[in-house]
């Protein structure tokens, strides 16, 4: 059974144990009402007839409140809960005024006739025991499943024993020969009804208009403000339904965080809201917004990424402290005729310039975009051996990088394709290292016009990775994977 429905079982034993218990609890007060002729104690029986009423309600609305949202209902069904609260809310006031009004009418006429016999002090003794014990069960299980109609439910039963103890004292006074005390004892009845539908129609109009309960949205700011990347709360919404809350908060993020990033920072906020929080459910909208800490680099790869461009080796120059310069490397379609090409360049180019807003000077180099998924084929050992010779050579040549290996040779539809690697000392700047690299690539290209693309991976040295697959090394050392 899953959790959703044991909470669904167990307040509908309750409250169909609350039916029963209000039943018998109404026989016997009507039966003890007509015996004696107590307007109390028949006030006290409509009282009782009328919980019966509201208990029936009760336990059809939580019955219907935690069936699972559907198309129709996208929150769920829990208001049922409410409007069953709302509900017995107007019985009580009805019950309340019907009672003072009828006191009022015994007062005025002076029909004060009531037996105070044995067997009304009984009933209202067992009335008395039952409703503690009933509210008291009510009122637990209204706290633990945070139902409204349980919770409307327990009050019924709380004004019950106090109404009944106020007949009581009424019968006992009229036994010692104080004939209006019963109709006095009715109107306290009423008051107490009166007051209490008061507070329960107060909270269900609260829950009907989606208040937020008190200090709730001050808890949820907070804690939202606590979560790493969440720049500010830009809105806030909570509406409770029975009980659970439903919460729709906007929050902040820098532009410059990948989707990843936001996902994983809305995915902290409501797991932050869920442990202050048990009964939320809450729906989060990330809004990227600009930060004054953000560096030209930052603001130039956003404006590349909303346009779904491959930028790299932007390089950002303030030239004689009154203009920027600023180039960058975009990688397009290598089969897109320049115009295009030329065309998207120059559209970033404006892009960049609207949003820095400053004078400025801007170069972009176009260079060929590598087709992702390419089919290939490895070359034969042979030409694969070529190739790290040259690598090699290259090498020993410039005295920068050593030890070429792990090369991989493939021949596609755009060209032959080659991957390797290679050693340079710890301490290599990465400056340096991409200099080497590009010096042996441009060797490769330069011996075998056939290479469309050659991408070096550098590793310092010492470093050994044996879960590197193998491949070929020019002095048969292969040490694997290293640095980039």
């Amino acid at each position: 059974m899953t959790e959703t429905a044991s909470i669904t079982s167990i307040k509908a034993n309750v409250a169909f144990n609350s039916i029963l218990a209000s039943s018998a609890i109404t026989i016997l007060k009507f039966t003890a009402a007509l015996w004696t002729g107590s307007l109390g104690l028949l006030s006290d029986a409509i009282h009782s007839l009328l919980d019966v009423g509201a208990t029936l309600i009760t336990f059809f609305a939580v019955r219907v409140s935690d069936q699972p949202a559907d198309e129709q209902h996208n929150y769920g069904h829990a208001k049922i809960e409410s409007v069953a609260s709302l509900i017995e809310t107007g019985l009580l006031l009805i019950v309340s005024l019907g009672i003072i009004y009828e006191a009022i009418m015994r007062l005025i006429g002076g029909h004060n006739d009531v037996d105070a016999n044995p067997v009304a002090f009984v009933v209202l003794l067992v009335s008395i025991g039952v409703d503690f014990w009933r509210s008291h069960l009510l009122a637990k299980t209204a706290r633990e499943t945070k139902s409204a109609a349980l919770e409307a439910d327990a009050l019924h039963f709380a004004s019950d024993m106090w109404s009944s103890a106020c007949v009581f004292v009424g019968l006992a006074l009229v036994l010692l020969g104080w004939a209006t005390a019963d109709a006095f004892a009715a109107i306290i009845v009423s008051a107490f009804i009166a007051h209490a539908a008061w507070q329960l129609g107060r909270r269900t109009f609260n829950a009907l208009l989606d208040a937020a309960p008190e200090g709730a949205a001050e808890r949820v700011r907070a804690v939202a403000e606590r979560v790493p990347g969440v720049v500010a709360v830009e809105r806030l919404r909570m509406r409770p339904a029975g009980s659970v809350i439903f919460i729709d908060i906007e929050v902040a993020v820098s532009r410059t965080r990948s989707m990843q990033d936001i996902a994983n920072v809305k995915r902290a906020l409501i797991t932050s809201l869920k442990e202050v929080m048990p009964e939320a459910e809450a729906s989060v909208i990330a809004q990227p917004r600009a930060l004054d800490d953000e560096t030209i680099h930052d603001r130039v790869m956003v404006i590349a990424r909303d346009r779904a461009l491959a930028v790299h080796h932007v390089t950002v120059q303030q030239v004689a402290g009154q203009r920027l310069a600023i180039s960058l490397d975009l990688e397009v379609v290598g089969a897109m005729p320049l115009d295009e090409a030329h065309r998207i360049a120059t559209e970033l180019e404006n892009a960049i310039a609207f949003e820095l807003a400053t004078p400025l000077e801007i170069e972009t180099h176009i260079e060929p975009l590598l087709l992702d998924r390419l089919s290939g084929l490895d070359l034969p050992l042979d030409e694969t051996n070529e190739i790290l010779t040259i690598l090699a050579r290259a090498a020993d040549a410039r005295g920068r990088a050593r030890n070429v290996h792990n090369v991989r040779a493939r021949r596609t539809d755009e060209g032959v394709i080659v991957n390797f690697h290679c050693k340079l000392p710890p301490g290599t700047s990465v400056n340096d290292v991409h200099t080497a690299i590009d010096d042996l690539e441009r060797a490769l290209t330069a011996a075998r016009p056939d290479v469309k693309r050659a991408i070096g991976h550098a590793e310092p040295d010492g470093v050994v990775h044996p879960d590197r697959a193998p491949g070929l090394t020019a002095n048969g050392d292969d040490n694997g994977n290293g640095l980039d």
